[in-house]
């Protein structure tokens, strides 16, 4: 006698899983252009590495002993590999109740949640997001309503971020705790056309604040990764987007126990190009493009842009140098002439805990003008923005080098220096710094000389004229020792810190004292 009997109820069980909604909750899944979360599943993860754990789980009605029917949970994850790795995905299953049905066992005897497995086991988490949140006829079905105790689950996620890479993916319309969860992560991206993002939808709005949205208009791409910054990228396609999440967590570690893995070199540590050498203008009105000096410098086709339509005038992302995975952050001075606003601050402070939590050294290429001044900067608190960065720059300890291209002005100019753990500066003969800018301090501190002179305007050119004398780098390398390097040389030195920055970054595995903060 076997137990063939009991394999086979698994097997129909299992089979009934597979179906998720039904026909209808799928058909109305493809009729919005997305696919199902099983599709989305095998289209992530490596072929055929998918392990499916949870997946009884779900509503059933009997028939005496005898299932007559059965509504899976409105999620389906498990173990699986990306990019050769291991990692846990948990992909919302839209078809079943918009993905509010029961996502996990509770009580006595439940099995781990999808978190708690990748705690325990060390394990990158891939939600792959497309759920309504909570649902009033769960209160029917509950047969009272409940305290919203849910930080009891989400206590999971946030330990998350301080040991492993979290990504979420926005498939669909996402609301409620799913939409917190968006942003409870290191990376995170939404399709265009299919992606909505927000805590309650339009019928909600409609009942607190009486007006009528589409759900597009509330939080659509155009919201969220243009205007909010909430969200980071943006896909053309649910397959783009797959490729943007592998790419993202192939700089990182498995956990913040292990230093980012080396990937074999296919480009010239010593390689000068040329095109640095007049890369910036002698006009400094004139902007330039910073994505053109990372690329010069980075190994070829490997920079990998983090929130790239969001707060422009910073740029960050992932790349590699030699092989070894680096953070790079530049001011770009083809937006607003590189100044660091209110939304470049919070984007810059974000990436900063990114490097710090996955010993990704920090390459910086500065060109700043200073913190953005003007009524509208006020208003949205530009102190409190800077003192958070000047903070999260003293409070980072992975190593960090700091190329100065050009201006280097002001307490934002400051947050180019880390003066602890290892540091590193070069500049370029086209760089500036001070505490101020020469043309706009002169007003100010020779106020009185300038308007006691027979000729203000002439007495001003003539002051100005005598400081810029004094704003040669070569001057300033007379008294500190700064090093001042021919920018064709820049790829060659940053290639000897990341290699010397990798024993430092062995030492610095585990928990970050900082925890990471989204």
């Amino acid at each position: 006698m076997t137990w063939e009997p009991e394999v086979n109820e698994l097997k129909r069980r299992m089979n009934l899983a597979q179906q998720m909604g039904g026909e209808r909750g799928i058909a109305e899944q493809k009729r919005r252009g997305k696919l199902t979360a099983r599709e989305r599943i095998d289209a992530f993860c490596d072929v055929n590495s998918f392990r499916e754990f949870a997946g009884l789980i779900g509503s059933a009605t009997y028939d005496n002993a005898t299932l007559s029917s059965f509504t899976p949970k409105g999620s389906v994850e498990g173990f699986c590999s990306v990019n050769g790795r291991r990692a846990i995905v948990n992909a919302g299953d839209f078809t079943v109740r918009g993905g509010s049905g029961n996502s996990s066992g509770t009580g006595l005897g439940a099995e781990p949640r999808a978190t708690q497995r990748a705690l325990e086991s060390r394990l990158p988490y891939i939600r792959l997001l497309d759920a309504a949140g909570g649902s009033v006829r769960g209160f029917e079905e509950l047969g009272r309503t409940y305290v919203p105790d849910g930080n009891s689950y989400t206590q999971f996620d946030v330990k998350l971020l301080q040991r492993v890479p979290v990504v979420s993916a926005i498939l669909g319309s996402v609301a409620g705790l799913p939409a917190v969860n968006a942003c409870i992560a290191h990376f995170n991206i939404m399709v265009k056309g299919i992606s909505q993002l927000f805590p309650g939808g339009p019928p909600v709005v409609k009942a607190a604040l009486g007006y009528d949205i589409t759900k597009e208009d509330l939080g659509g791409e155009q919201i969220h990764v243009f205007q909010s910054g909430v969200v980071d990228n943006l896909a053309e396609s649910e397959e783009e987007a797959f490729t943007q999440i592998r790419q993202f967590l192939s700089y990182l570690p498995q956990s913040v126990w292990e230093i980012p893995e080396r990937k074999e070199p296919h480009d010239d540590p010593n390689r000068r190009d040329e095109e640095l050498l007049s890369i910036v203008p002698r006009d400094t009105r004139r902007p330039y493009d910073a994505h053109d000096v990372i690329e010069h410098v980075v190994d070829k086709n490997s920079f990998f842009e983090i929130a790239p339509h969001y707060a422009k005038s910073r740029i960050t992302g992932l790349a590699r140098i030699d092989g070894y995975p680096v953070g790079i952050m530049a001011n770009n001075t083809a937006v607003m002439g590189g100044t660091t606003d209110v939304a470049a601050g919070d984007k810059i402070i974000r990436f900063i805990q990114l490097c710090d939590t996955f010993h990704l050294p920090i390459i910086s290429f500065a060109d700043e003008p200073g913190f953005m001044v003007g009524l509208e900067s006020e208003k949205k608190g530009i102190e409190r923005a800077g003192a958070r960065l000047v903070i999260a720059t003293c409070e980072s300890r992975t190593p960090w080098l700091t190329i100065v291209m050009g201006q280097l002005y002001g307490v934002a100019g400051q947050c180019q220096q880390r003066p602890s753990g290892l540091f590193r500066r070069y500049v370029w003969p086209s760089a500036r710094w001070g505490s101020m800018h020469i043309e706009g301090g002169v007003s100010a501190a020779y106020r009185r000389e300038i308007a006691e002179s027979e000729n203000p305007e002439e007495k001003l050119a003539e002051i100005e004229a005598r400081l810029q004398a004094m704003a040669s780098p070569f001057r300033t390398a007379e008294a500190t020792g700064q090093d001042v390097i021919d920018p064709r040389d820049t790829r060659p030195l940053i290639v000897d810190f990341v290699r010397d920055a990798q024993s430092i970054l062995k030492t610095q595995t585990g928990l970050n004292p900082v925890p990471y903060r989204p």
